[in-house]
């Protein structure tokens, strides 16, 4: 089973408001980013990812899950872009700032350090136990 990291700018869209959003979740969409797509279309039902928020707060923040497979997301006038939808599983006890990634050798290659932008990214198993056992799980 694959793991994710999603990013968003929490002014936008919070972990919290993942959280309220409760079982019924919600779809990811809006990205427009030809990696970030074929990231999403690889996504399996159940599968699980981290939720990241971006330029303000720059941390791990929870831990959502893939509740509906890609689809096409309406908003995208080009018909080439689509989205998932997911849902909040948990908090991390503790948040795993950039910073911290950063210094944690082991995750020096991990997506998040090294394509920075990307906004929906694949966590490979050694790099999601490593922040799991950062946060606190």
């Amino acid at each position: 089973m694959a793991h994710w990291l999603f990013k968003s700018e929490p002014s936008a869209w919070s972990f919290a408001q993942q959280i309220e959003a409760g079982a019924k979740g919600t779809s990811w969409n809006g990205v427009r980013n030809h990696t970030a797509k074929l990231n999403m279309m690889a996504m399996k039902l159940g599968e699980q990812g981290f939720f990241y928020h971006s330029n303000e707060g720059k941390a791990v923040v929870g831990i959502v899950e893939i509740i509906k497979p890609y689809y096409p997301d309406p908003s995208d006038e080009t018909s080439k872009f689509g989205m998932v939808d997911i849902r909040a599983i948990r908090p991390l006890p503790r948040e795993v700032t950039l910073e911290a990634v950063k210094a944690e050798k082991r995750l020096a290659t991990m997506a998040l350090v090294t394509l920075s932008r990307l906004s929906v990214q694949p966590v490979t198993e050694a790099e999601w136990k490593i922040v799991c056992a950062m946060g606190g799980l």
